[in-house]
């Protein structure tokens, strides 16, 4: 699969290891421009691209930038993205980095809000994993200790080609709904950081209670 990657903080470095490694076609992009990407283009063989440059052809695009940079990201970011694209939404909100965003105050699920800004539905994956495991906690399936990851979304289609990467990477998931749900797996609640296998976070997601 042809994937652009948008952030190349830990989170988004350890995917482009892990999916160059799997055989997938990684261009990645961050906000300092490709230069600043040579070694980890050299150590993965992913290309390093601009920030427009990234989903050009892409199936598939992870935006995994802190939450306060998403309204600068370029209004063409997706232009020239394969027909049917799906774009994964990692982040999360911290108002001691990203400071007080008003509608994320007043309840707003982040992957909604990251929604409007870059003007494609998302389907929020990965934002409470530690990035560490990534390259240490794949297991095959059906082993005892594999980990299982919340994954939220309106579009069906999208969310289950996320979900079967995951799975190729080495992890299980759980359905944990539409956007309008994601709040489940925000930082605070209950599977936010969970290690553990498919029935916890499944009852960590039903436990999970709005903040505002």
């Amino acid at each position: 699969m042809k994937i652009g990657i948008i952030g190349a903080g830990n989170i988004g470095g350890n995917l482009t290891r892990r999916l160059t490694a799997l055989g997938h076609q990684v261009a990645v992009a961050n906000s300092r421009g490709p230069q600043s990407l040579a070694e980890l283009a050299a150590e993965t063989g992913a290309t390093a691209v601009a920030a427009t440059e990234a989903a050009r052809d892409a199936e598939l695009v992870v935006v995994t930038v802190p939450l306060k940079a998403v309204p600068q990201l370029p209004a063409d970011l997706f232009a020239g993205a394969a027909p049917g694209f799906a774009v994964v939404d990692t982040g999360n909100y911290y108002p001691d980095r990203d400071g007080r965003i008003a509608e994320l105050e007043a309840g707003v699920p982040s992957s909604r809000w990251t929604e409007q800004h870059i003007g494609h539905p998302v389907v929020k994956a990965f934002n409470g994993t530690y990035a560490q495991d990534l390259i240490d906690r794949p297991r095959p399936a059906g082993a005892a200790d594999r980990l299982a990851l919340p994954v939220a979304g309106d579009d069906a289609a999208a969310k289950q080609r996320v979900r079967a990467l995951i799975e190729e990477l080495g992890f299980d998931t759980v359905d944990s709904g539409g956007i309008a749900d994601s709040w489940r797996q925000q930082p605070g609640t209950p599977v936010y950081g969970l290690r553990a296998g498919t029935p916890e976070v499944t009852e960590a997601l039903a436990e999970a209670v709005p903040t505002s």
